[in-house]
């Protein structure tokens, strides 16, 4: 018997082994399929990406980092070893961002390269893979740029013979990075201005080498490919037609100046002539073909004779009329026949200047995105405050009170201020919208009895409707503001009078429509124009007129925030906005919002006079999480006031550590979203573990988009915006508990 019940307890082990088995060879096959999908999807990505075992250890890398990394040294070849040569320390970046990823599932940095700035990005794909994605990022200003970007070969050599350096031209060729010389040529040692093989990697390449001083004794050496021709370079007359570079130097694409140490061109080849025109024939001096160094060019050129600042890249303005040309100049020397002489290589970075702007440009638009946002988050505390007390007053005072209309008075510009602060969020496109199903031809027309008023009596406003004009999804108040503002610079523009024209236009856009660095999807779109008959704007601001502060007007006009305003509202909704201008024949300004075709919803806003306060009691238990002092103490009075417990909590640590009592019952969480150290959504997630049924209302400043995806994730929250009326809190408090 007892044998009978081992027997019985042996295989069912077994069996609890093999199908254990079995699903641990399921799992595995999945997550070898899920690798193999991530593999084929990345394939063709342009940036460099791999798949990586939690070791590091490559299991896949697309074609762009085969391209760029080569093929691998082996099958255990890793990460660490592959991105050694591109920044330092990859272990422990790779590690950081590892761990991160870990915990969130994606993470990212911007590392500082030789090269300039990359992006690496690491995704989660199971446990036991990631993958990992290298990205270049625009580069403002950064030196090891321009040799890379340089389609002649080069490096930079040591004394004692070391590779320091390569750029990607020479790179291609040798099909990798290489350490030696005895790597690159098959025939030591090298030879200024005379013809060596390189050990290419489809074969021998012969180039003529040209050596540069550089600093600390470095040697800048340039090879020029001179193709497989019979020529020997110890023919006479091919040694004397390169003796002053006119073949191995004329023909390069990239320009090249010879000068003596006060700056006379000597040598000038193909490519320079081309860029600076007989400016830079033999006998003319360099210091006229540029500018804009911040130094004397003549005190540049003589410090570099001296052995001073070599290899070092300067970006110049070229002085070339009717032509904006900028270039990166960098110059090394040699010495012939007993005199110095600079050699100059020049590289056109008219394209990276422009993109150095743009970026530029983008980081100012970006700080005075957050300085606005937070100067508004801060704003929309105090005006709560101000109007939340406000409210309490007017609950003590009737009408017939001396004191009414002046608490109303605060009121009222309280929510003026409110709308200052909407503004100021416009900027950085972080306002909270509320957007409705509008058929613009009615919004046009209710508008038109205020936009007549503001544009006088010299100027007639003319609307414009198409037939068929199809909805659009927007925030009414907002777009009136848009329209206002562009009517009231119409208006400006126009001194003397004339007409102000509105209108709209169904499009049908059939291929994406580029314009001004934006891309227009294809699609069905509504299209309004608000065009007038003024002065104009000259091309050279067209781009600069939706900048913050920045005006065409005269001191005392204007301030130069409504263009701007327009711009971030147009952007937040979806849509685009362009202008076209033609000075003394008017501006035209086009804003396309997508076609809606959903039906219209119903408005569940209701708007309150100041005092009609709603003094219904209620029941239930709120805590109330916020770290403005004055914000906490106008909710919780206002609260308790509807018969509400209030629970009060300066910060999340504090409402956790009260929450730790399980016989506490709360039935309404109501916290503020950005507090310091643990934010709103991160501890009510926490807290709903142990308490699922209770609800939630997120408060904030900042716009709800800033948030959304994390409040999706969280049950029956809603979110109310700063600055809030004593009605609106208790009513969302109460919708919310029944």
């Amino acid at each position: 018997m007892v044998g009978l019940v081992l027997f019985g307890s042996g295989g069912s082990l077994a069996a609890l082994a093999l199908l254990i088995r079995l699903f641990s060879s399921r799992e595995t096959e999945r997550k070898v399929q899920a690798a193999d999908a991530v593999s084929v999807f990345i394939e063709n990505d342009v940036a460099p990406s791999f798949t990586a075992d939690i070791d590091g250890v490559i299991e896949h890398r697309n074609k762009a980092a085969r391209d760029r990394f080569g093929v691998g040294a082996g099958p255990e070849e890793t990460l660490v070893r592959c991105l050694r040569d591109m920044f330092a320390n990859p272990a422990a970046v790779l590690m950081r961002l590892q761990n991160r990823a870990e915990a969130r599932g994606a993470a990212r940095e911007d590392i500082v390269t030789r090269r300039g700035h990359v992006r690496l990005a690491v995704h989660q794909i199971d446990d036991e893979r990631y993958l990992w994605r290298l990205e270049d990022l625009v580069e403002r200003n950064h030196v090891g740029r321009g040799v890379d970007s340089l389609s002649l070969p080069m490096m930079t050599v040591s004394r004692s013979g070391t590779i320091l350096f390569m750029n990607d031209a020479l790179r291609r060729i040798l099909g990798g990075r290489v350490k030696t010389l005895e790597r690159v040529f098959s025939d030591l040692p090298l030879v200024p201005n005379q013809i060596h093989r390189v050990q290419g990697a489809d074969g021998p390449v012969r180039v003529r080498v040209v050596e540069i001083d550089g600093a600390g004794g470095r040697q800048e050496v340039f090879l020029i490919p001179i193709g497989d021709g019979a020529e020997d370079e110890q023919t006479p007359a091919v040694a004397d037609v390169t003796r002053d570079g006119e073949v191995s130097l004329g023909v390069l694409p990239v320009a090249l100046l010879r000068l003596d140490r006060e700056g006379k061109i000597l040598f000038s080849n193909a490519a320079a002539r081309e860029m600076f025109g007989s400016a830079a024939d033999p006998e003319s001096e360099f210091h006229t073909l540029v500018e804009g160094l911040g130094r004397s060019v003549k005190d540049w050129l003589m410090d570099a004779a001296d052995g001073r600042g070599l290899g070092r890249p300067e970006f110049v303005r070229a002085s070339v009329p009717d032509k904006e040309l900028y270039l990166q100049v960098t110059l090394g020397r040699h010495v012939e026949d007993g005199r110095t002489i600079l050699n100059v290589v020049i590289n056109d970075a008219t394209e990276l200047k422009t993109l150095e702007a743009q970026f530029v440009q983008s980081q100012k638009m970006q700080a005075i995105g957050q300085l606005a946002g937070g100067v508004a988050h801060d704003f929309n505390n105090l005006l709560t405050a101000i109007s939340g007390h406000c409210d309490l007053l007017l609950l003590r005072h009737d009408q017939g009170d001396q004191d009414y209309a002046d608490l109303v008075q605060i009121n009222q510009n309280a929510n003026r201020a409110a709308s200052l602060v909407g503004q100021l969020l416009a900027f950085s496109r972080k306002q909270n919208l509320q957007p409705e199903i509008l058929d613009l031809r009615d919004t046009l027309s209710d508008l038109t009895h205020l936009l007549n008023r503001l544009v006088g009596e010299k100027v007639t406003l003319s609307l414009s409707h198409d037939p068929g004009l199809r909805p659009v999804r927007a925030d009414k108040r907002q777009l009136e503001q848009v329209l206002m503002n562009l009517v009231v610079n119409a208006r400006d523009a126009m001194p003397n009078g004339g007409e102000i024209r509105i209108v709209t236009e169904s499009k049908r856009i059939n291929e994406p429509l580029v314009r001004d660095r934006a891309t227009v999807p294809a699609g069905d779109y509504v299209v309004v124009r608000v065009e007038d008959e003024g002065v104009g704007i000259p091309a050279d601001k067209l781009a600069k007129i939706f900048e913050p502060f920045f005006t065409t007007k005269r001191t005392g006009e204007g301030t130069g925030l409504g263009l701007s305003t327009a711009y971030g509202i147009i952007k937040q909704t979806g849509g685009f906005i362009f202008v076209d201008s033609e000075v003394g024949s008017g501006t035209s300004f086009s804003l396309y919002f997508q076609a809606y075709d959903r039906p219209a919803e119903q408005s569940v806003l209701k708007q309150e006079l100041p005092g009609t306060v709603q003094l219904q009691q209620e029941e239930g238990v709120v805590m109330l999480v916020e770290d403005e002092a004055p914000v906490r103490a106008f909710a919780s009075r206002a609260l308790r006031m509807r018969g509400y417990t209030v629970i009060e909590a300066e910060n999340a640590e504090e409402a956790l550590d009260t929450l730790s009592d399980s016989s506490l019952k709360v039935d309404v969480f109501v916290t503020d979203v950005v507090m310091p150290g643990m934010d709103g959504p991160t501890w009510v997630r926490l807290a709903l573990k142990e308490r699922p049924e209770v609800r939630v209302v997120f408060v904030s400043g900042y716009a709800e988009d800033r948030f959304s995806d994390e409040q999706a994730g969280i049950p029956n929250s809603i979110f109310l915006p700063k600055p809030f009326s004593l009605n609106e809190l208790t009513a969302t408090v109460r919708d919310q508990i029944h």
